[in-house]
């Protein structure tokens, strides 16, 4: 497959599931010629039973506003189904079932490989090439659709909307108060998390500020690349590699430890969720965390709206340069639709593809739904106290698009970030076996960053693990 990013899910269950499910597939539209026989001349039936792990609305109630908002657009009759937890679980176990939905929302191109390679995907090539919307550059770029091709150039899902990634978000306001310049190298990184913990940013008089705090292994890119290290695998000579694995991550592995025996990070992070992380630097307890770029925007949103004279300021910034000067930052794997093989209503689900990716889906997606998230009148748009709540994201807070402009400036320090992403960022690679090589990595890289294991030995035990159970090459 023509992949940056790859297989996380090569499980014997999970294809024998789908074996299944492309057995009891289909189900097609009414007015498609049944088997053998000639074209019924009935109308497409116009609905869509959707599942999805992002888009609709934040509540049961606003989710029937906004299908009822699609049908007032559309004209087709939606079901959208969002469950609360196991997402992933629940899109295998809809595809192995042989269970119909119209539209299933992914973010992972390991599983559409592992679908397509199963059957359990429609081929929505001539459909994307026959749309004048869909196959328009200025409404998706048409190296992107590259993302979303199999070996044999076929196109199996439609973006969602646009993604963006990851990087080191700053605390601005703490640089300016202490005096110090945005860091570029690792020695510099540093310099400016160490006044983090000891030189009080906030103010308080107190010792209670951290310098840096992540959720787990996620996402220490952005100091990583100071050695020239690429997260998940990197191929060589035809051979599977794993930077995190290599000697040359032993020092940085002991830059992490330094950073915890000092007090400068967060002691927690091996615990942490991303939720627990957020709080942490929303209120003044830490002045780094790594995190997507849509985020520094919502964070800054979210104080402006609890205290509008206040002084925080969070600001992405790049990775630290590595010795040849190059900067490396993680792009995040797109969000896509995929149509079921086995799929009822097809050319239902052809036309929402178009509707979303159009302005009127687009703002649906953003601002949310009419006369609740938003009203407008005579072209000006003003959010509701329910649309600030929600930060313009119903599922697309950005989009391909360019002949739909928001009609509302991105959040504070977006922009900066997403140029950033654009400048730096790339896939990674994900093969098959790297959910099991993950959890190799991680438990030893925790241990080595927490000051629990020596880090050379911490490298040495992963690769010992890697290489026992076949999951790299050398």
């Amino acid at each position: 497959m023509k992949r940056k990013s790859g297989i996380l899910m090569a499980t014997l269950l999970a294809g024998s599931l789908l074996v299944t499910a492309c057995s009891s597939s289909g189900g097609s539209d009414t007015g498609k010629a049944a088997e053998g026989g000639a074209d019924t001349g009935k109308q497409p039936e116009m609905k869509l039973r959707i599942l999805s792990a992002n888009v609709g609305g934040k509540t049961p109630d606003e989710m029937k506003q906004f299908e009822a908002e699609i049908k007032r657009l559309t004209g087709i009759d939606v079901t959208i189904e969002k469950p609360a937890s196991d997402y992933d679980q629940k899109v295998l176990t809809v595809l192995g079932s042989g269970e119909k939905y119209d539209l299933i929302e992914l973010s992972d191109l390991g599983k559409l490989d592992q679908f397509v390679g199963q059957g359990a995907v429609t081929d929505l090539s001539d459909f994307v090439k026959g749309s004048s919307t869909l196959s328009d550059p200025k409404v998706i770029p048409t190296a992107e659709w590259d993302q979303l091709k199999d070996k044999d150039g076929k196109i199996h899902a439609v973006f969602t909307k646009f993604q963006g990634g990851t990087m080191p978000i700053v605390r601005k306001d703490w640089l300016d108060k202490l005096h110090l310049q945005e860091p570029k190298t690792l020695d510099e990184y540093y310099q400016v998390l160490k006044a983090f913990k000891e030189q009080d940013p906030d103010g308080n008089g107190k010792n209670d500020t951290y310098g840096l705090s992540t959720s787990g292994l996620y996402d220490i890119q952005g100091f990583m690349s100071a050695a020239g290290l690429k997260y998940r695998y990197v191929m060589k000579d035809g051979k599977r590699t794993i930077p995190y694995a290599s000697d040359e991550a032993i020092p940085m592995y002991e830059w992490f430890a330094k950073l915890v025996k000092e007090g400068i990070m967060d002691p927690n992070f091996v615990t942490n969720d991303t939720g627990k992380m957020r709080n942490l630097f929303l209120t003044d307890r830490v002045g780094m965390v790594t995190y997507w770029d849509a985020w520094v925007g919502m964070f800054n949103n979210l104080r402006k709206e609890q205290d509008p004279n206040t002084t925080f300021q969070a600001e992405a910034i790049a990775s630290a340069a590595g010795p040849d000067g190059n900067i490396l930052m993680r792009r995040g794997d797109p969000d896509f639709w995929i149509v079921p093989q086995n799929a009822p209503h097809v050319e239902a689900a052809e036309k929402f593809l178009e509707f979303w990716n159009s302005k009127d889906g687009i703002t649906l997606g953003s601002l949310g739904i009419k006369d609740v998230d938003y009203t407008e009148s005579g072209g000006q748009y003003t959010l509701t106290a329910e649309g600030k709540e929600h930060n313009m994201d119903h599922g697309v807070p950005f989009w391909y698009n360019e002949n739909v402009k928001s009609p509302f400036d991105k959040l504070p320090g977006v922009e900066a970030a997403q140029e950033l992403v654009k400048q730096h960022a790339t896939l990674e690679l994900a093969l098959p076996g790297w959910p099991d090589a993950e959890k190799i990595v991680q438990n030893y890289a925790l241990k080595a960053m927490s000051g629990e294991m020596p880090a050379a030995d911490a490298v040495k035990k992963m690769r010992e693990e890697l290489k026992s159970a076949n999951l790299i090459d050398e």
